[in-house]
C-alpha cells in the first residue's frame, strides 16, 4: 500500500531516471544550432579537442553533453538522420552502463553510435556485440560511416578472419563483433604460445544488442574451444541400429526436463541387443569396461525420442545442422557434445564426424563480467530484469517511446483442437490481405512454418516464409512485410535486425532495385519514384489497421511473446496482436490441457468455437514464469560452479600471460626446481624423524628419476649427525649447478625459448586434463547431496585439491624435462602440438546437450604455416631445411616417424 503511494507522490523510479536524464538532454539540444554552424573539419576537429580535454583532466561525463551534440549533428549530415530526445536518453543510459529496454522501431542502432563515440574518446576500444555476422557487418559499415567521418577507426569481427585481421580490427576505436567470436578470440588468445599472436587488447567498454538474447538465452552455453578425439563411428551406426527394436515400456520420456532413459525392462532389453550385435564386454551392461556403451546408448535414445528433425535441426546435404530454438536460425558448423550430434548423423544416415576434447572453456557471464564497463539494449528486458541485475549489475531502464504506442493486444483465443486453431488462423489472414492490411505470424519452429506455409497454398493465399532454410533473404522478407496485404510467416522474430517498416523499406529497395545503377541523375530519379511509391502503400497499409501480428502459439518465454508483439505499432503506427492457442500446443500440452479440455467440454464448446478470456492469458503467464524462473535457477545454478573453475582459469591465464611477456623465466624455473626438491625430500624424509626411519633409497631413486642427478644420497644420509636441511641444500645445490651448466652450452637465449616452450606446453596440457576431470567431477557431484552434503561446497574443496595437484604435477613435469633436455639442433620457435583442428563448443546445462561450432581460426599455438615451416621449403636430400619441416609432419629423413620424434627431438 505505501509502495503504491510513494510512486504516485515520487513517480517511480525508471520515472525518476527518465527525470534525471532531462537535463542532460535539454543541454545537448542547446548546443545543436552551435554545432549545425560548424564545417564539417571543424566538427571533425573535435574529436582531437576531446581527446585533448580528456589528457588534461576532465572526465568522459564532463564531455558527454558536447561530445553526444557532435555524433548528432554528424549523423545528420552523413546518414541524414537525427537522434530522438529518447534516443539521446538511450544513450546515457548505455554510457552509465546501465539497460535501455527500448520498443522495437525506436533506432537502437542509432542509440549505440552516442557512447560508443563517447568512450571511444578514452582510446581503450570499445566493443559493440551484436547477435550474427549479417548485424555486425551491416552495422559497422552503416554507422561506422559516423565515426568515421569523425575521425575514429572501425573495425568488425565476423566468421573466417585470420589473427591478422582480427588483430588489425580489435585495434581499432570502435570494434563490432559477435557475441561468440569475441569468446572465443579470448579463449584462444590464452592457448597462443607468442604474446604477439594475441589479437584482443583489453575489456574496457561493451556495448551488447540485444542483450537478453546474449546475456540470458546465449549464457545457458558455455563457450568452449575443443580438439578432435579418436573415430568411432562403427559404435554409433551398431548402436543406432539397436533403439528402434526398443518398445515404448523400454524408455521413459520427459519433455519438461528434456530426458529420456531406459525403464528397467528396458535395461535388460537392450543389454540383450547389444549382446547379438558383439557390443557388450564381460557380463554385465554396467561392467566398468562399457562405460562407453552405455553413454552412446542413452545418447541415442535421446536422439530418437527427444530430437525432431524440422524442429531442432535440419539436414542439409551430408550434414545435421542445429536450429536456434530462440531465433529458428540454422547454425552451421555449431554441434552438441558428448556424442549426441553423432547419434543424431547415424540416425540420419550421414556422415558421422569425430567427438572432440576441450581445450579451454568459460561462460558468457563470466566472459562479460570482465569488461570494466558493460551496457545493453534491447526491446524486452523487463521481464529478465531480476537476473541481469543479480548476475551482471545491469540495472533495466525502460526509455519511452518517442511517439506513443497505439498497438492493440487482444486476448488469446484457446481452441481444442490444432486443426481448428489453423482454420481460424487462415480465416483471418485472408480478411487481412482482402483488407490490405500487412500480416506478420509467428511460429515456434520451422515445422510448424512450413505446415501453415502448405496450408496457405492450399488455401492460395500467397506469403512469404522465414525461417532457417532461407536465412539468406531473411533482411530483404522482413523489410517487405509492411507493403500492403503482405502476408509473412516468421520462426521467431528476436535479432533480425531490420525494421518492419509500412509500405516497405527504403534503404532495402535502394539497394535491390538500384544497385547497377551508376548515373546519378537516373539513380535521384529513381530514388525519388520509389519514395512516392512507399508513401502511396504506407497510406494503404495505415488505412487498413497497420501491421497485424498473428501468434500461432506461445512460447515458453514471454520475451519471444513480446519480440514478436514489438514488431507491430512502430514509431506510433497503429496496429494489432492476437495469439491463437490450442490445447494441443506444447506449452498447453506440457502444463496440464487434459484439466482443461475436460472443463471445456462441460461447458459444452462446439468445434471451431473459441474460448476467450483474461483468466486465460494470466494462467498462461503464470505457466511462462514458471517456465523463466525454472531456467534462471539453472543458470545461476551453472554460474556457482563456474565460478569455481574461473577463478582457476583466471589464475592460469594470467600466470600464463606473464611467462609470454616475461624476456626471461628463469627465476621461475629455478622457484619450480627448488618447490619440487622440497617435496621429494618431504616424501621421503618425515619431519622430526632420526636418519634411520628416512627413506633414503627411494629418495635416491626419486632423485634420479626427476632430476636425472646421480647422487649418493644413501651415503649422505649415512654420515654422522647430518640434517635434513642438508640433505635438501646438497640437492639444490647439485639441481642448480646442473641447470646452469645446461644454461651455458645452450646460450641465454635459446635456453629462455627451451623453458619456454616446454613449461608452456605442460601446463596446456595438464590444464586440459584437469577440464576433464572438473567436468566429470560436476557430473556425479550431485549424488553428494544424498549423504546430507551440499554439492557446492564439496565441489569447491575437491577442485581446490584438483587444482593443487596439478599445479605439482606442473612444476615436477617442468623440471624432469628441464633437467633431461639435450639440444640435438637449434630447435625452431614455439610449435604446433597437433591441436590445430579446433573447434569452438556451445555447451548447453538447461537440456544437458552440448553444441559445437567449428572455429575455422588459426590453432592454439603458432602453426606452421605462421611461422614459415612449409613443407614445400623442405628438401629430403638437404639435412640443412629440415628445420622448416612442421612438428607433426613425417621427418624428412624417411624413418617414419613423426618430425618431432626424429631429426627435429628436443632430447
Amino acid at each position: 500500500m505505501f509502495g503504491g503511494l510513494a510512486r504516485r507522490l515520487f513517480g517511480s523510479s525508471n520515472e525518476r531516471r527518465i527525470k534525471a536524464m532531462r537535463p542532460r538532454v535539454a543541454a545537448i539540444n542547446a548546443l545543436e544550432p552551435e554545432m549545425a554552424a560548424l564545417t564539417d573539419e571543424q566538427l571533425r576537429a573535435k574529436t582531437s579537442e576531446f581527446r585533448e580535454q580528456l589528457a588534461n583532466g576532465k572526465t568522459l561525463d564532463d564531455l558527454l553533453v558536447p561530445a553526444f551534440a557532435v555524433v548528432r549533428e554528424a549523423a545528420k549530415r552523413v546518414l541524414g538522420q537525427r537522434h530522438f530526445d529518447v534516443q539521446l536518453m538511450g544513450g546515457i543510459t548505455l554510457h552509465e552502463g546501465r539497460i535501455a529496454e527500448m520498443k522495437t522501431g525506436e533506432g537502437k542502432t542509432l542509440v549505440a553510435t552516442l557512447p560508443t563515440y563517447l568512450n571511444a574518446l578514452a582510446g581503450k576500444g570499445v566493443h559493440v556485440v551484436t547477435v550474427n555476422d549479417y548485424l555486425a557487418q551491416r552495422d559497422s559499415g552503416w554507422m561506422g560511416r559516423v565515426h568515421g567521418f569523425l575521425g575514429l577507426s572501425v573495425g568488425v569481427i565476423v566468421h573466417g578472419l585470420d589473427d591478422d585481421q582480427r588483430r588489425e580490427a580489435y585495434a581499432c576505436d570502435v570494434t563490432y563483433a559477435t557475441n561468440n567470436e569475441l569468446g572465443f578470440d579470448y579463449l584462444r588468445d590464452n592457448m597462443k604460445y607468442d604474446v604477439r599472436a594475441m589479437v584482443q587488447r583489453g575489456h574496457a567498454y561493451a556495448i551488447v544488442d540485444e542483450v537478453d538474447s546474449i546475456l540470458v538465452d546465449e549464457a545457458r552455453t558455455p563457450l568452449i574451444i575443443s580438439g578432435p578425439m579418436e573415430d568411432r563411428s562403427d559404435l554409433y551406426v551398431a548402436v543406432d541400429a539397436l533403439i528402434p527394436q526398443l518398445v515404448p515400456e523400454d524408455y521413459e520420456v520427459d519433455e519438461k526436463q528434456r530426458t529420456a532413459t531406459l525403464t528397467e525392462a528396458g535395461n535388460e532389453h537392450i543389454e540383450r541387443l547389444l549382446e547379438e550385435a558383439g557390443q557388450l564386454k564381460g557380463d554385465n551392461l554396467y561392467d566398468v569396461e562399457n562405460v562407453t556403451v552405455v553413454h552412446h546408448v542413452n545418447q541415442a535414445l535421446r536422439a530418437h525420442k527427444l530430437f525432431q528433425k524440422d524442429k531442432d535441426y535440419i539436414v542439409r546435404g551430408d550434414e545435421v545442422v542445429i536450429i536456434d530454438e530462440f531465433t529458428g536460425r540454422m547454425m552451421p558448423g555449431r554441434r552438441y557434445s558428448e556424442g549426441l550430434h553423432q547419434a543424431l548423423e547415424a540416425k540420419e544416415r550421414v556422415k558421422i564426424q569425430p567427438e572432440n576434447q576441450t581445450l579451454a572453456s568459460i561462460t558468457f557471464q563470466n566472459y562479460f563480467r570482465m569488461y570494466y564497463k558493460l551496457s545493453g539494449m534491447t526491446g524486452t528486458a523487463l521481464t529478465e530484469a531480476e537476473e541481469l541485475l543479480d548476475i551482471y549489475g545491469l540495472e533495466v531502464v525502460e526509455i519511452p517511446t518517442n511517439l506513443p504506442v497505439s498497438r492493440i493486444d487482444d486476448h488469446d483465443e484457446v481452441y481444442r483442437t490444432a486443426g481448428e486453431k489453423e482454420k481460424a488462423i487462415i480465416e483471418l489472414i485472408r480478411d487481412c490481405r482482402e483488407r490490405q492490411q500487412p500480416i506478420l505470424v509467428g511460429t515456434t519452429s520451422i515445422e510448424k512454418s512450413e505446415q501453415l506455409s502448405e496450408a496457405l497454398t492450399k488455401a492460395k493465399i500467397p506469403h512469404q516464409v522465414l525461417n532457417a532454410r532461407y536465412h539468406e533473404q531473411e533482411a530483404h522478407i522482413v523489410a517487405d512485410a509492411g507493403v500492403p496485404g503482405a502476408v509473412t510467416i516468421a520462426t521467431n522474430m528476436a535479432g533480425r535486425g531490420t525494421d518492419i517498416q509500412l509500405g516497405g523499406n527504403l534503404e532495402m529497395r535502394i539497394e535491390r532495385e538500384l544497385s547497377s545503377v551508376e548515373d546519378p541523375e537516373e539513380r535521384e530519379r529513381r530514388i525519388a519514384e520509389i519514395k512516392a511509391d512507399i508513401a502511396a502503400k504506407k497510406e494503404i497499409a495505415l488505412k487498413a489497421g497497420g501491421l497485424f501480428v498473428v501468434g500461432t502459439e506461445r512460447h515458453e518465454s514471454r520475451r519471444i511473446d513480446n519480440q514478436l508483439r514489438g514488431r507491430s505499432g512502430r514509431q506510433g503506427d497503429p496496429g494489432r496482436s492476437h495469439f491463437f492457442l490450442s490445447l494441443q500446443d506444447d506449452l498447453m500440452r506440457i502444463f496440464g490441457s487434459a484439466r482443461i479440455d475436460g472443463m471445456l467440454q462441460k461447458l459444452g464448446i462446439q468445434e471451431g468455437e473459441a474460448i476467450v478470456h483474461p483468466w486465460v492469458n494470466k494462467a498462461l503467464e503464470k505457466a511462462q514464469k514458471k517456465v523463466e524462473a525454472r531456467n534462471f535457477d539453472i543458470r545461476k545454478n551453472l554460474l556457482k560452479y563456474d565460478n569455481v573453475m574461473n577463478d582457476q582459469r583466471k589464475a592460469v591465464f594470467e600466470q600464463r600471460l606473464e611467462f609470454l611477456r616475461a624476456d626471461s623465466i628463469a627465476a621461475s624455473i629455478t622457484e619450480m626446481r627448488h618447490d619440487v626438491i622440497e617435496d621429494i625430500v618431504a616424501r621421503h624424509i618425515p619431519e622430526n624423524a632420526y636418519p634411520e626411519q628416512w627413506d633414503s633409497e627411494g629418495l635416491e631413486q626419486e632423485v634420479r628419476e626427476i632430476l636425472n642427478l646421480d647422487l649418493p644420497v644413501v651415503a649422505w644420509a649415512a654420515e654422522e649427525g647430518i640434517a635434513d636441511e642438508e640433505i635438501r641444500a646438497r640437492l639444490i645445490k647439485a639441481a642448480d649447478e646442473a641447470a646452469a651448466e645446461r644454461t651455458a652450452r645452450f646460450g641465454p637465449d635459446v635456453a629462455t625459448q627451451i623453458e619456454k616452450a616446454v613449461l608452456l606446453q605442460t601446463l596446456d596440457h595438464l590444464w586440459r586434463e584437469h577440464l576433464a576431470t572438473l567436468d566429470h567431477l560436476r557430473q556425479v557431484i550431485g549424488l553428494r547431496g544424498y549423504a546430507q552434503r551440499d554439492p557446492l561446497n564439496e565441489y569447491k574443496s575437491e577442485a581446490f585439491e584438483l587444482f593443487q595437484a596439478m599445479l605439482a604435477r606442473l612444476r615436477e613435469a617442468v623440471t624432469g624435462q628441464l633437467m633431461r633436455i639435450e639440444l640435438v639442433q637449434t630447435p625452431p620457435p614455439l610449435a604446433d602440438e597437433g591441436m590445430s583442428d579446433m573447434q569452438a563448443v556451445h555447451l548447453d546445462p538447461l537440456t544437458g546437450d552440448n553444441e559445437f561450432a567449428l572455429a575455422d581460426a588459426p590453432p592454439a599455438t603458432a602453426s606452421a604455416t605462421a611461422t614459415g615451416w612449409l613443407p614445400q621449403d623442405v628438401d629430403p636430400n638437404d639435412p640443412t631445411t629440415w628445420d622448416r619441416t612442421p612438428r607433426n609432419a613425417a621427418c624428412p629423413c624417411g624413418s617414419g616417424k613423426k618430425y618431432k620424434h626424429c631429426h627435429g627431438r628436443i632430447a
